[in-house]
């Protein structure tokens, strides 16, 4: 019998001698293909979510538009939450984390059948548990609200419809855990296009019904229609990534097997990840509490910002790692932990490549992209001033977030779900120790500086402890390149605070001009530096293919 060898949509040749899936990278491969075909897989990454993300700031724009920064947006954003919760303890979080080292290893050295009954025995465990999770959440709304919203109780119309969009919103839940399901599948596979685009279908949805629906709707029940839209939107998300899965020779056949060994890996490898993620959730809720003490307008302003911050943060640092956990999970299993250490090593480097820049862009530029994008309708400048003071601590530890994720993925590609869990658990209560201090006197920008600092703080435990169980990962290397990647940041930061501050006037040239002139003197400074992670980047611009099969 042929072992399994997906299809990969090109990616990789099948092997005819072979009975298991193609290795990420041939053995002897040169250090610079191996970066330029991982560059491209982020490419492929960075494209996806580009237009989910531009998407998704079109919906939050129109939502800002729409409904301003008043008590139907504050109800709408802290019942969303809460599926979200759910979403990552039981989907894209610890689902992800976990899922794929174990699949990975399968995919690597197990036949085609054994595969698809892993595959097929964690579908449908997966649903049958988020039948039941959405069934006890549409129940017990109003526990969960108060618990998670628990400033709202001063205002009983604010609660009474947050518990309403929650009950509305809670199967959202079973359709975006299944569609994270499919995209770690997708992901194993080495396909990362259609995952990373997938979610633009939740921008969509909600896009149609506001400009559409809602103006036929009375206004009372406009942000309940906003409610079903996201749920329609989670659907299609769904949706779309079923042919790619069936095209790489998955089709769904219910199996229920709770003793499957690779169920039951994932079972145990799961439970501390989503400790971990409950942890990474419980911040963002305490960040809500907190704020709901604050002026009216506080939770919307910190979900605006966070919004913002995460734009390059999905495009450059979750890309990289969403594409580093499956080729380190992949390594793994053959063994070659020098591979894993190297992929590690530039994952680190290429993220920083545009991850500071980024960083340095949405501190100078922060009001000005506010002001243009959301300052609209009810959306005023008191808003916009609150948003930019949450959007410029976040930005602070943009640097920070994608790190974590990237070093925390090294431990999940070892089957290591422990650490990064204590470590989390330690920045957790450091994030609300300094949520308490900081939100009296700088209000949702102390909120947004408290998870900077425990970012960083996680970063750097995570970062020792990778390194005291794998050994040194090129640390002068990486340090000269953050050196040549800062200094490049450092001019293009310089002209573009002249040019944004005290040059353009005009909103749109501000923002599109000055990124413009920034990105063009930051590839130029970076190539005088002559930044080694430029090579793969340039390589793929030009369309320079490696010399190996694809």
């Amino acid at each position: 019998m042929r072992g399994f060898n997906p299809i990969s949509v090109g990616l990789f040749k099948p092997e005819a001698s072979h009975h298991r899936c193609s290795p990420p990278f041939r053995v002897g491969e040169r250090s610079e293909m191996k970066e330029t075909k991982i560059a491209k897989y982020i490419g492929y990454v960075s494209a996806g979510t580009m237009f989910s993300r531009l998407a998704g700031y079109i919906r939050d724009m129109l939502v800002g538009w729409l409904f301003g920064a008043g008590l139907a947006a504050d109800a709408f954003y802290a019942a969303l939450r809460i599926p979200n919760l759910f979403r990552r303890l039981l989907g894209e979080g610890a689902l992800l984390s976990s899922f794929v080292p174990v699949f990975s290893e399968y995919l690597a050295t197990k036949e085609k059948k054994e595969t698809e009954k892993l595959f097929n025995a964690v579908f449908t465990t997966l649903i049958f548990t988020l039948l039941i999770v959405c069934v006890f959440g549409m129940i017990f709304a109003p526990q969960i609200t108060r618990a998670i919203a628990y400033g709202f109780e001063k205002n009983p119309e604010k609660l009474s419809l947050t518990i309403t969009l929650t009950r509305l919103m809670f199967p959202f839940l079973l359709f975006i855990c299944l569609a994270a399901f499919l995209l770690a599948v997708l992901n194993s596979l080495k396909l990362f296009f259609v995952p990373a685009v997938a979610p633009s279908f939740l921008s969509v949805s909600e896009i149609v019904f506001i400009i559409g629906i809602a103006p036929l709707l009375i206004k009372e029940n406009q942000i309940k229609g906003l409610a079903i839209a996201v749920v329609v939107g989670g659907l299609l998300q769904f949706l779309i990534q079923l042919p790619a899965v069936k095209k790489s020779g998955f089709n769904f056949k219910p199996v229920i097997n709770f003793n499957h060994p690779g169920l039951k890996q994932i079972f145990f490898l799961m439970l501390p990840a989503m400790w971990g993620i409950s942890i990474d959730q419980f911040n963002a809720f305490v960040d809500t509490i907190c704020a709901s003490f604050l002026t009216e307008g506080s939770v919307t302003a910190l979900y605006y910002s966070n919004r913002l911050m995460q734009l390059p943060l999905a495009l450059f640092g979750i890309a990289v790692a969403s594409v580093s956990l499956p080729l380190m999970s992949a390594s793994v299993s053959k063994k070659d932990h020098r591979e894993m250490k190297d992929m590690l090593a530039f994952s680190i480097k290429i993220s920083s490549m545009a991850i500071l820049p980024a960083m340095a862009g949405l501190i100078i530029l922060g009001k000005p992209m506010i002001t243009l994008l959301f300052q609209h309708g009810k959306f005023d400048e008191t808003a916009t001033v609150m948003t930019n003071s949450a959007l410029v601590f976040y930005s602070m530890g943009l640097p920070a977030f994608s790190y974590a994720k990237i070093f925390a993925g090294g431990f999940y590609s070892m089957k290591e779900t422990k650490t990064p869990v204590k470590i989390a658990t330690m920045c957790m209560l450091l994030n609300v120790v300094l949520n308490i201090i900081l939100m009296g006197p700088m209000g949702v920008g102390g909120l947004a500086l408290a998870t900077a600092v425990s970012s960083w703080t996680s970063a750097v435990l995570l970062f020792l402890s990778l390194r005291k169980r794998i050994g040194g990962l090129g640390g002068r290397k990486i340090f000269l390149s953050l050196i040549k990647i800062i200094s490049a940041t450092s001019v293009m930061t310089v002209i573009c605070y002249i040019l944004s501050t005290y040059l353009i006037k005009n909103l749109f040239l501000n923002v599109f001009g000055t990124i413009i002139v920034g990105l063009f003197l930051y590839l130029l400074t970076a190539k005088l530096l002559k930044i080694n992670e430029m090579k793969s980047v340039w390589a793929i611009i030009k369309k320079e293919k490696p010399s190996l099969d694809e």
